[in-house]
């Protein structure tokens, strides 16, 4: 399903935050990028946004070289995507039902798929209950639980998560984890880049460890140990 090619990434300052990457990730996996900060970890998951762009290599998401699209085609590929960002990133004024509407309402729903969709994706994070309230009505896992629901209403085939349990307490986290992980068995692909070593060592997922922008480490069921 997505495949790097000889991947670099480097900035107008000088910084390579990857270094000739090549990876494979199949159709359903579920894979923890761990890796000290600065290490590389954000860039990989912007450069599969197409929030930026390889100063060399390829990437391909479904056999599409993401890399060679036009600026037309990146809406398009964006709505195949669900985000999910350590700062939740919600719309203050709209209510926990409005916000996730509003991701259907962009790529053009119809209001009845919108009044189908919506409730069902509430209930599958826990927060049917939740719908009339507003982001400042939320505790911080619950402000989550919505960025979840927002990012996979689409039913996406790929979820990008950047530290979502970054700022959130243990007991929290491992509920956003466990919907992660139930997303995932439903059939979506799962990138997920954290400093949660309780997590990645329970869950134990595919890690990538990205360290100094190259790949230091790719165990399938691995742990989150430092390298020596």
């Amino acid at each position: 399903m997505i495949r790097l090619e000889n991947v670099l990434k480097k900035y107008d300052n000088g910084v390579i935050a990857l270094n000739n990457i090549n990876l494979n990730i199949k159709l359903g996996e579920f894979v923890f990028l761990i890796g000290p900060s600065g290490a590389g970890k954000s860039t990989l998951l912007k450069l599969l946004s197409h929030e930026e762009l390889p100063t060399k290599g390829s990437i391909f998401i479904d056999n599409i070289n993401i890399t060679k699209l036009s600026r037309r085609q990146v809406p398009f590929h964006r709505r195949k995507l669900g985000i999910v960002f350590q700062d939740f990133k919600l719309l203050p004024n709209k209510t926990v039902y409005e916000n996730v509407a509003y991701a259907l309402e962009i790529v053009g729903a119809s209001g009845a798929d919108i009044k189908r969709q919506v409730p069902n994706v509430l209930a599958l994070v826990n927060l049917y209950d939740r719908a009339k309230s507003y982001p400042n009505q939320l505790s911080g896992g619950e402000l989550q639980r919505v960025a979840i629901a927002r990012a996979v209403v689409n039913k996406p085939k790929l979820l990008l998560a950047d530290e979502p349990t970054g700022n959130l307490d243990e007991d929290t986290a491992y509920e956003i984890m466990e919907i992660l992980d139930n997303i995932n068995k439903n059939g979506t692909t799962v990138i997920m880049a954290t400093h949660a070593k309780n997590i990645v060592d329970q869950y134990q997922k595919r890690v990538i460890r990205i360290d100094n922008g190259i790949v230091a480490r790719d165990d399938i069921g691995g742990y989150y140990y430092e390298e020596p």
